[in-house]
């Protein structure tokens, strides 16, 4: 039977995979560039992620990765007409993608042996790394460079995982309020516009302002 982190991966997989073939056919790409485009932006942050621990990427084990992004672009081809409609579909599976992954990420960090804080980071770069490949694929600005909130929100998630493991929580509730968290503070983000602040350059020294 699959783990509770290997159901979360597979959920997390068909998720990311969908919001890269969705904004794929919104670029009109054809059937093979966005099954591409899903699938760098499913294995994409676990790839950098396990490259860094010193691990196989868990693509090149297990074929249920091309087969969850398969699905996902066969969902799109059946109700694509139906995704087109709604205007909320990129940024939903998008949130539930980086909110699964970054709990996957976490906990096959801390599964390795690593500190919290190096688990953090691999649980945002689960989660955001694959959005930055998929934003390049698609020339658009990487959602991470902006100042929505995005990476960030993997922060949040993961910091209060650790506050959870600090107070004795077991590990499903744990990973079960990172995800919420993750999935709540970019919600609210979006809703109500909150940004981080944008660093802009100032004239001096003989600079000149970009």
């Amino acid at each position: 039977m699959p783990t509770f982190v290997q159901i979360l991966d597979f959920i997390g997989t068909f998720a990311f995979a969908i919001s890269g073939i969705r904004l794929a056919s919104a670029k009109r790409f054809d059937w093979f560039g966005a099954y591409v485009v899903g699938f760098v932006t499913a294995i994409g942050g676990g790839t950098i992620r396990d490259l860094l621990l010193d691990v196989t990427p868990a693509w090149m084990l297990d074929p249920i990765y091309l087969i969850c992004t398969g699905l996902a672009l066969l969902w799109v081809i059946l109700f694509g007409h139906y995704l087109i409609h709604l205007n909320n579909t990129f940024f939903i599976f998008d949130s539930i993608g980086l909110a699964l992954f970054t709990v996957v990420g976490l906990g096959k960090t801390l599964d390795a042996g690593y500190a919290i804080w190096v688990a953090i980071i691999m649980g945002s770069i689960t989660g955001a790394a694959g959005g930055v490949i998929r934003d390049v694929f698609i020339n658009e600005i990487p959602l991470i460079f902006r100042k929505e909130i995005y990476a960030m929100a993997c922060v949040a998630g993961g910091t209060l995982y650790w506050l959870c493991s600090l107070a004795g929580l077991e590990a499903f509730v744990c990973q079960t309020v990172c995800g919420v968290t993750v999935f709540a503070t970019r919600l609210l983000a979006v809703k109500y516009n909150i940004c981080l602040p944008v660093l802009s350059g100032h004239e001096g020294g003989g600079s000149k302002k970009v």
